[in-house]
């Protein structure tokens, strides 16, 4: 393939990717966001083998067919549940790309680069590597504490702070040693700076608390982004680094928005800290009390079918207890009887940007009715029903009351002041941010313990028991 043709089909690519991510801004064109993005891929893989200077068909062959396997297999059997896990952990993959392209430049280098632009090259390696780093080893660590095998509390180090601006002085004096580095004799520096550089992301996300994880898993992603279009500069490769640089902005964006929306600081993020509060003993008066009101699945259902208006707010119990199905069948059933029911959506529901989003969607949940927390949040005063499933930092009214409260002044879904609150949970215990929950001691609260999945699926059947009640009486009502 000629330079012309692959410079037309990195066009054709590029803006695909465009595409790509103007169709997943929204739920109703995701499904064509993503066959955008995958045509474009396909575009960019097939244009790059056919170069004309490439030759090594046979190691790629040889790298990608097992790597395809591994990666379809694995992609399949991931729960909805997992998704989150699945993507920090191919988030850590892309950093160890940056890291072994980098290297890999710096002991095969062109040639036919001298002067200001070696200088130029060298820079594009040492910060595409020291990027990929801090991205592969705090992918991670964000792995492990989404999946429970790291603790979600924040790592708390004496003068981590001081700890943090230590790597990064050491990463410049390294960068430094780099630079006036002869010939190849700067691969010790680069791979100690890789070293320090993995510490620092290792230490960087340990450091951020469980509720902050959606923020993260943003940050991540960005990081991802940038380190790909690092390697791109390194490669030379314009859509790489158009791809790389689509990512990170994206994904740096995405992570302000949901910053926002949990009124903290980007920095605050980043330099860890929350969920502090989870690793603190509360006094008397950080602890909420009062009595807690249980009630049946009977008894909801009994509300339910009374209600005018009902607000479902679902969490990452919902998730895990792959409730979705079932809730979305409740909904159909209400709506049936002319019910309004819709769906309050926080920014950080879940462990993903977006993850109630496509858990419903999965469950065939109409677009129309799902809705995000500002769009919701001031109808709760006149709705007669709102049920929490598996929800608990983002219903928490500490975030507006307390201002001691780790969480505090995080907008959250001001589910309380509905008529009646009904929340499904396991137990008493705090969310992943560690903070106790006064919702549940408020006197319109009344709690369902147990599983989320059986709870809302003895709902749904008490539902259909009353309605097919009513319809039988319907019957012999016309027909006396």
């Amino acid at each position: 393939m000629s330079n012309s043709l692959l410079t037309v089909a990195y066009i054709a690519a590029s803006v695909l990717f465009i595409f790509s991510l103007g169709g997943l801004s929204n739920q109703e064109t995701a499904r064509q966001g993503n066959i955008y993005g995958i045509c474009g891929m396909l575009i960019a893989f097939i244009a790059t083998a056919l170069n004309y200077q490439f030759t090594g068909y046979f190691t790629l062959i040889g790298a990608i067919a097992p790597a395809v396997m591994i990666g379809a297999v694995l992609a399949s059997r991931v729960a909805m549940t997992s998704m989150p896990e699945l993507v920090a952990i191919l988030h850590s993959f892309v950093g160890l790309a940056a890291v072994l392209v980098g290297i890999a430049n710096y002991l095969a280098p062109d040639p036919n680069i001298v002067g200001v632009e070696e200088t130029i090259h060298q820079i594009e390696i040492y910060v595409g590597v020291f990027i990929g780093a801090v991205t592969f080893t705090g992918s991670i660590v964000a792995f492990g504490k989404l999946r429970a095998i790291i603790s979600s509390k924040p790592l708390m180090l004496p003068a981590r702070h001081l700890l943090n601006i230590s790597l990064l002085v050491a990463t410049v004096l390294l960068g430094i040693q780099f630079m006036q580095a002869p010939d190849l004799q700067g691969l010790q520096p680069l791979l100690i700076m890789s070293a320090i550089a993995g510490l620092l992301g290792l230490h960087l996300v340990a450091a951020i608390g469980g509720a902050d994880m959606p923020v993260v898993i943003s940050m991540l992603n960005s990081y991802s982004g940038w380190a790909a279009a690092a390697a791109g500069f390194m490669l030379s490769n314009d859509l790489l680094i158009v791809v790389g640089a689509l990512v990170g902005s994206s994904g740096a964006i995405l992570s302000f928005i949901m910053c926002k929306a949990m009124n903290r600081s980007f920095f605050s993020v980043i330099l860890g800290g929350f969920g502090e509060g989870s690793s603190k003993t509360a006094t008397k008066a950080e602890t909420p009390t009062g009595t807690v009101t249980a009630t049946t699945a009977e008894e909801v259902a009994d509300l339910l079918m009374d209600a005018q208006s009902v607000i479902i707010a679902p969490g990452y119990g919902m998730a895990v207890a792959q409730a979705q199905h079932a809730v979305s069948d409740i909904t159909k059933l209400l709506r049936s009887r002319k019910i309004k029911v819709r769906f309050g959506i926080h920014p950080v529901a879940g462990r993903l940007p977006g993850h109630m989003n496509v858990l419903l969607a999965e469950a065939n949940v109409p677009y129309d009715i799902v809705l995000e927390m500002d769009e919701i949040n001031e109808d709760f005063p006149e709705t007669d029903v709102v049920l929490v499933i598996g929800a608990n930092d983002t219903v928490n009214p500490s975030a507006l009351e307390d201002p001691s409260c780790a969480i505090a002044g995080m907008p959250v879904l001001e589910v309380w002041k509905a008529h009646n609150v009904i929340v499904m949970k396991r137990s008493m215990a705090s969310g992943y941010a560690g903070v106790e929950n006064p919702l549940f001691f408020k006197e319109n609260t009344q709690m369902l313990f147990g599983d989320a999945k059986k709870n809302v699926d003895a709902i749904l059947t008490h539902l259909r028991e009353k309605e097919s009640s009513t319809y039988s009486e319907k019957i012999l009502v016309k027909a006396s």
